[in-house]
């Protein structure tokens, strides 16, 4: 796929919505938006059965004592993701992730200190009135659009993984994501819808749209993007499958592991699904 070119405007506060309504086939369906925008739409969630498969069982993984413990709730986090290992480039968590707030203040203000020289270079009088506090705006800016940095994958799933004896297909689509090409700075936004097939366990709805969130406030690609957000997935899942497409102005990327890449049937229910 092609890097992306579009480029858009992140949104001031973030806020999220829920409903709920069943149909024939007794399939649940939620939005979530958890970026405010009077531009975006709301996403939406979607379980459907899919024809029937066999039994799948629930492998064995370092990280528990002897094995999940049926009676219980929720999932402890699996260890590998401790290290933050996926959170690429992870330098830039552990850099920014526990910084005290003159830290972040002195980080904001050398930010600055750069673009006021780049005003500089561009022609102009950093300090008209026009310009004048525009160093200060764009540092706050760029924080913004990275404060991807700042979350690690073990903070935003917490406790929400839980045991289930489902292995229908999850479905969260039309996420709004907006993130900053690393080869020019600039913006761009899209869409992602995200699914997978459970293996026994689940993860709060919820969460699938924040982690989307926290690898698209970083420096990206929309190819990497894509990859992080469905090999996170599957990492803290160990589902039997996960699928993810990512949708912008001008490019379409995806990403499918596991049965999604393996069976074409379950790939296009898929498909047919977040269209």
């Amino acid at each position: 796929m092609t890097q992306p070119s579009a480029q858009g405007q992140a949104p001031e506060a973030p806020k999220a919505a829920a409903t709920g309504s069943p149909h024939d086939m007794s399939v649940a369906t939620a939005t979530y938006s958890p970026f405010a925008s009077a531009a975006t739409h709301p996403a939406s969630s979607t379980v459907s059965p899919l024809a029937s498969r066999p039994e799948t069982p629930l492998p064995h993984h370092p990280y528990h004592r002897n094995s999940l413990d049926m009676s219980s709730h929720s999932v402890p986090m699996p260890s590998t993701i401790d290290v933050d290992g996926l959170s690429f480039p992870s330098i830039g968590t552990k850099q920014r992730l526990n910084e005290t707030e003159e830290e972040k203040a002195a980080r904001v203000a050398k930010i600055s200190e750069a673009v006021k020289t780049i005003i500089e270079c561009l022609g102009e009088d950093p300090e008209r009135e026009g310009l004048r506090k525009t160093p200060d705006r764009y540092a706050k800016a760029l924080m913004y659009f990275s404060k991807g940095y700042e979350e690690n994958i073990k903070d935003v799933v917490n406790d929400a993984l839980f045991e289930e004896d489902n292995e229908e297909m999850v479905i969260v689509k039309d996420i709004d994501v907006y993130s900053l090409c690393e080869h020019h700075l600039v913006p761009f936004t899209g869409k992602i819808s995200i699914g997978y097939i459970p293996n026994r366990r689940v993860l709060g709805l919820s969460k699938l749209a924040r982690i989307a969130e926290m690898f698209s406030r970083r420096l990206q690609v929309q190819e990497r993007l894509t990859k992080q957000i469905a090999v996170t997935v599957s990492e803290i899942l160990k589902p039997q499958g996960v699928a993810v497409v990512m949708e912008s102005s001008r490019t379409i990327t995806s990403y499918m592991l596991g049965r999604f890449r393996e069976d074409p049937k379950t790939r296009e229910e898929f498909l047919s699904l977040i269209r």
